[in-house]
């Protein structure tokens, strides 16, 4: 009976065994990896429009053979530089892409980079195209930054890193310390296709430093925005106006606003530590009104009033003006969005569609001409945290200077 009984325990499993013992035969094992010195690592990548037609990509490469025990920096123990810049031009980024790979004897790997940098000609010109290309390749991250430059992109992968490894570095240390808008590939292509089809980017600039000995390093800088409608760049937001499209958004961050209260004399500076944003759309009688609700509190950083903010008269000076300040960067945002560029890169149709999907179903396809005429409320509520521990500043003595 045992003896029957294993027989048939081990008659019913044999199908799963062999199912087992075949499937070995198809696991892959490490055939198919791809070895780190057979790749060429991508830091950065520069779009620029070449003449005539087509374009001209710009490619940050990493040189592994740059770094030695002893190295670091910008440059690695044998002296030479951690990166260099290949450039090929072509009717589009495969048809480039294609050709800077026949000259690398290594496999160009994308999965690195972590910043696209497109000029102001590409972008005036349309980065659908590029942008369907990046996110349908499957290395590109999407979570790596977005940029437009003012002059040639591939300038920026140029210049030579002063406070960073290398120039894409730094570009992606700029985005991460929110000092601005904050783009990502992910989010840009949500932008384009959301009910506006407006967006907008983190505008790079170059300046030049101070003289050191017989050098003069150029620097980098994010200053202001890049507005796109429909992937194709429109115009540019200053970087003090794009403070109150962070606002909007709810991506405030790194930021001071500099008061002056009145009958004090002086100035106060006080950064952000808390915002909520809230949108309400309503649509009553064929009219279309946003009210945006703003609650924050300013923590005081400093203070050059010639009072301390202690008494509750001083706080309500100081709170009224904090107010007022946010007030006119927001409303100047909101008219240049609405009057000037007309492109929603506030999200309110977003917010209207989602309340009201059959009146947005309406007007979806002539948004550009309603969105200009939605009656936009302010409702801000300010408050200073911290208000007992900023004191009256004393300063040096000038006198014997």
């Amino acid at each position: 009976m045992v003896k029957a009984k294993n027989k048939y325990y081990f008659m019913k499993h044999v199908p799963f065994f062999v199912v087992f013992c075949m499937s070995i035969f198809l696991l892959s094992g490490c055939w198919d990896r791809v070895e780190i010195n057979d790749i060429a690592i991508v830091t950065g990548t520069a779009i620029d429009k070449r003449k005539g037609k087509g374009i001209e990509l710009s490619l940050q490469v990493f040189v592994p053979s740059s770094i030695s025990s002893g190295g670091g920096g910008t440059q690695g123990g044998g002296g030479g530089p951690l990166t260099l810049v290949v450039t090929q031009k072509g009717k589009n980024m495969a048809d480039a892409l294609s050709k800077i790979q026949s000259e690398l004897p290594r496999r160009i790997f994308w999965g690195q980079c972590k910043v696209f940098i497109f000029s102001e000609k590409v972008a005036k010109e349309g980065i659908k195209d590029h942008l369907d290309f990046l996110l349908r390749h499957p290395q590109p991250r999407e979570r790596a930054y977005v940029f437009v430059s003012q002059g040639k992109a591939k300038h920026i992968l140029d210049l030579k890193a002063v406070l960073e490894r290398h120039s894409a570095e730094g570009v992606r240390e700029l985005a991460d310390l929110r000092v601005g808008l904050k783009a990502t590939l992910q989010n840009l292509d949500e932008m384009l296709k959301s009910e506006s089809e407006s967006s907008a980017l983190p505008y790079l600039v170059t300046f030049k430093g101070k003289k050191s000995g017989q050098e003069n390093p150029e620097f980098l800088k994010i200053f202001g925005s890049a507005v796109l409608k429909k992937g194709k760049m429109i115009g540019k937001i200053s970087e003090k106006n794009t403070r109150g499209v962070l606002w909007l958004r709810d991506e405030i961050k790194e930021y001071t606003v500099t008061v002056d209260p009145k009958n004090i004399e002086g100035d106060v500076s006080l950064n952000p530590v808390s915002a909520h944003i809230n949108m309400i759309p309503k649509i009553k009688n064929g009219k279309w009104k946003m009210t945006v609700k703003i609650k924050t509190e300013g923590e005081a950083v400093q203070n050059r009033m010639d009072v301390s903010i202690i008494d509750s008269k001083t706080i309500k000076e100081i709170e009224k003006s904090y107010q007022e300040a946010i007030k006119k960067r927001i409303n100047t945002a909101i008219r240049l969005s609405q009057h000037k560029l007309k492109a929603d890169i506030l999200n309110f149709g977003k917010e209207f569609h989602r309340k009201y999907p059959k009146e947005w179903k309406k007007v979806a396809k002539r948004w550009e001409e309603v969105f200009p005429e939605v009656e936009v409320e302010l409702d801000i509520d300010a408050h200073v945290r911290r208000k007992g521990i900023i004191h009256k500043s004393k300063g040096i003595e000038e006198e014997g200077f």
